[in-house]
This record gives C-alpha cells, structure tokens and sequence, in this order.
C-alpha cells in the first residue's frame, strides 16, 4: 500500500514536471529534468523487489490470531489498574490480564504501575505532605482510602471516557486501588491468564528482601498456576521450585539454550524486538512469544502474520474484532499487484508528456492528419511576425506598433484557441 500510495504521488508531480519540461527551451535544463525524473520513477518502481512484510504468504500458511492481554485493563474504557478496568477487558474478549505489583508497607501485593501514586489517585487531595512518596511507603489502609478512578474522567490519556453511560461514569469515579488477590480472584473463575511485573520496594523498606515470597503466597491461594506467566526475573528459582506449574516468563530475549536452562517457555517483548524469523526460531522450540503494547489493527496483523502467539493491548475491544490480517496476500498477488500499478502509472506519465508537449507546441491532435492550424489567423500572424522581423523589410517608423498589435492579436487568438 506504501508503494500504491508513493507511486501515485509521483504521478501527480508528473503533471508539473512534465510542463516545465516542454517549455523549457534549453537542453541541458531539458535533459537534466528527463534524469532526474526517470531515476526517481524507476527506483520507485523497482522498491517492491526489496520491500518485505510477513502478511506475504503462501495461501494457508496463516497460524492462529494472537490471543490478547489487556494491557491494565481495558484503559481506553476504564481507569487503569481498577476492577472495572479488567472486568472491561473480559468482556470484550480478552483472553489474558495484564498489570502491575507493587508491596505495600504492611506486605499487602497491590496493583499500581508508576513509582507513586500522584497520576492515577487523589493522594494529593488525602495525603497532601505524602504525595511524592512512593506507593510502597502506604500502607494497605492507606492505599484504600484513595480514589483510583476520579483522575480517568478528568484527564485520562485517552477519549474513551465520553463513551461511558452516566452510570458507568459513576462507577469509574468510585474505583479504588485494588489488591492482588482481588485481581486473581476475578481472572481466576473465568480462565484468564494473567501476567504483572513485580516492583522491588526499596532497602528501606520491611519487604524489600521478601516481596517475592509474599506475591507468591497470594499467587498460588488464589488461583490456578498453569493461567500464570511468571515474569519477575528476580529470584525466579523461588517461583520454579514454589509450584513447577507457573509458566515462567522472559523480558530478555535469550538465546534457546539459556531460556531452556532457566525452564522459561515464554518471551515478553516490544513489538519492535522480534522478526517473523526469530518469532518462528523460538517456536520450534517450543517457547512462545507475547508481543506488546499493540492497539492498531494494521500492527496486530503484522504481528498475526510473524506468527506472535499473544499480543498486550490498550485496546482488547477493538482488536478482537479483527478476524483477518489487513493487507494479507499471496507473493503471486503481491507481484500481480505492484506490476499492475507500475504499468497503469508508466503509461499515464508517457500520456501526460505528450499531452503538454502537444499543447506546448500548437501540433495538429486527432485531426485526420490535416494540418489544421495552417489556414487559421494563428498562421497568417506568424508569418506576418516573421515578414516583420526578417532582415529584408523596409524600416518603418511604423514597424514597433504593427508589431504589438500583432502580439497582442497573436495572444488573444493563442489563448482563445486553447
């Protein structure tokens, strides 16, 4: 579509182009305008040959659709990192959960993505002299009194806010800061996987040493550890040996023999870290890959097309309706594609050349091959101009004004014609 879209813009600067060429009377200028141009349109016509998109495929070659994780939630129709938040995101068919776990000061797991608690709370207005401290520091209490939802409706980073009923938007203002183990306890029943990244608290802080073994604790009494991707580096050997069920989970991405050593048999990258073709490496080996965060359509079917096995998304609602990857074709209608537009645009620009030089030169078009311009006035003022300026007319004092009625009779005759 890029090379549809780039070779028609070179056909609307043909027009442009193709006029200065036949009014220029010089043939250097000429000649330099002609190379230019040419080099242009042939390089453009021969992009295709290097261009690559893994939607190119041979006909059923296509694996499944990536299953999709909601990335916090549903965020673009709910406070992120809120009950209401997930629970939007299951019902618009997401297959899996993702957030953010961070300890509190008296060990409660809680869900919170940035280092403090300022963006998506109102912990300035309840704990105005604590408002820059880290959400680490409150305790479970604490946390509890705040409003996690009233930020979304004011100044939430997307529009999806003005879609919400009167009644939803009163819910989403009363959200509040959820605990891990209520999140489990809402992926748990429906199957969902879930997958978090765990914050370290700092030296300072009671759980700093043991924050994994208390999320693990909640993790296992709370739901199942096969629906669990287990992606905290540290101290993964706790989880591997806590319950051999939790599918441990990757942000690096390691050679296969390092990942089949650590028993990791998922990779969680951005999107712009994979290709198809170390997509399929780790696959013959048996360890999948989520791909994030993807909220279009064209770049969800790219990665549906490389073959992701998972995607995290902003926007489950939307992607879950994709049922087919755009712009999915065979090699044999790509090349049938790119040649048929490279032929139509070649001989479009060869007709609009000669469609200016004709108009450029007054030459006889369509007309039967008569020379029909010759028994115009257009004629009979040419050649007076030339009778005119030749070197065997009388001098004339005359002469200088004949001549510019004659230019001006000659213009208006020229412009009138075309």
């Amino acid at each position: 579509m890029l090379h549809v879209a780039a070779v028609f813009v070179m056909l609307v600067i043909t027009w442009p182009v193709a006029l200065h060429f036949c009014r220029t009377s010089k043939r250097a200028c000429r000649v330099s305008i002609l190379a230019v141009y040419l080099s242009g349109l042939f390089f453009l016509y021969l992009v295709p040959l290097g261009m690559y998109s893994p939607c190119i495929k041979d006909a059923g070659t296509l694996g499944a659709a990536p299953m999709l994780f909601g990335h916090r939630g549903a965020p673009t129709l709910a406070p992120e990192n809120t009950i209401m938040s997930f629970e939007k995101a299951v019902e618009a068919g997401g297959d899996g959960l993702e957030t953010d776990v961070s300890i509190s000061y008296d060990g409660v797991p809680f869900l919170m993505h940035d280092p403090t608690l300022r963006r998506t709370t109102n912990v300035a207005d309840v704990f105005p002299e604590r408002a820059h401290q880290l959400a680490s520091a409150f305790t479970w209490a604490e946390l509890r009194r705040l409003n996690a939802g009233q930020w979304f409706l004011s100044r939430g980073p997307f529009s999806g806010a003005s879609s919400l009923s009167e009644a939803e938007r009163r819910r989403a203002g009363n959200q509040s800061v959820p605990s891990l183990a209520d999140f489990l306890r809402l992926a748990s029943p429906s199957g969902r996987l879930v997958i978090f990244d765990l914050r370290q608290p700092p030296p300072e802080h009671p759980y700093h040493r043991s924050y994994v073994n208390v999320t693990l604790e909640v993790v296992l009494s709370h739901i199942n550890a096969s629906q669990v991707l287990w992606l905290p580096s540290e101290d993964r050997h706790v989880a591997r040996a806590a319950d051999a069920g939790l599918r441990l989970t990757s942000a690096e991405r390691l050679s296969v023999a390092a990942l089949k050593d650590e028993g990791i048999g998922t990779l969680n990258l951005h999107y712009s870290r994979m290709s198809e073709a170390q997509i399929r490496k780790y696959a013959l080996a048996n360890i999948s890959t989520n791909l994030f965060v993807i909220n279009q359509p064209w770049l969800y079917a790219l990665a549906w097309c490389a073959g992701a096995h998972t995607v995290t998304t902003n926007a489950v609602h939307v992607l879950a309706n994709v049922r087919k990857p755009l712009f999915l074709m065979t090699p044999e209608e790509y090349n049938l594609m790119w040649i048929l537009t490279n032929a139509v645009s070649a001989v479009l620009t060869i007709c609009i050349f000669i469609f200016h030089w004709w108009r450029e030169r007054g030459l006889p078009f369509l007309s039967g091959g008569r020379q029909t311009r010759q028994n115009r006035p257009y004629s009979k003022f040419r050649t007076e101009m030339s009778n005119v300026w030749s070197s065997d007319a009388p001098t004339d004092p005359r002469i200088p004004a004949v001549v510019d009625d004659i230019r001006r009779d000659q213009d208006v005759i020229r412009f009138g014609h075309f």
